[in-house]
């Protein structure tokens, strides 16, 4: 397995334990806090949606990376389940040149941009993590915990070693 799908991977479990985590708070919190939350998390899938169209060569024709209005939570993280799928396995089977090869594609705010797809992958982890680690800052000021969000964490739930 490639470190970028593991990574990817990843990012598929801490995202189901951070919304897991919301959820079982839903109601438990400040209705304030819940839409700030919604907030991090709209803005972190809009952008992993605009990367996967700048990944695949198309217009992806959104405007903004934070808008005001917000699914409900459980559509976000069905939308989020689906993108964290697509990114899964889209990064399977893509070879050095493919990450190698530098797209063009247009910012929200109508400038050009140039990346590479593995630059490209690179920033959708980066800024996912994050986001992820905001949304838990906030759990755990609200609550005491989060869910855990750590690569060894991931990794250790799926290869435990056995003494």
């Amino acid at each position: 397995m490639s470190l970028l799908r593991s990574m990817f991977e990843y990012k598929a479990w801490a995202n189901e334990g951070l919304y897991q985590g919301l959820m079982a708070q839903c109601g438990k919190i400040a209705k304030e806090d819940e839409h700030a939350a919604m907030l991090i998390l709209h803005h972190n899938y809009v952008v992993d949606d605009i990367f996967a169209a700048n990944l695949q060569g198309q217009a992806h024709g959104i405007l903004t990376t934070a808008p005001e209005l917000t699914p409900p939570l459980e559509e976000l993280f069905s939308a989020v389940r689906s993108i964290d799928r697509w990114y899964i396995d889209y990064v399977t089977d893509l070879d050095v040149a493919a990450l190698r090869e530098m797209m063009d594609f247009t910012f929200t705010d109508g400038k050009p941009g140039r990346m590479s797809r593995e630059e490209m992958l690179g920033h959708v982890l980066g800024h996912g993590a994050y986001h992820r680690g905001e949304v838990g800052q906030l759990l755990t000021r609200l609550t005491g915990s989060s869910p855990r969000d750590t690569f060894t964490g991931y990794l250790h739930e799926i290869r435990p070693v056995h003494a």
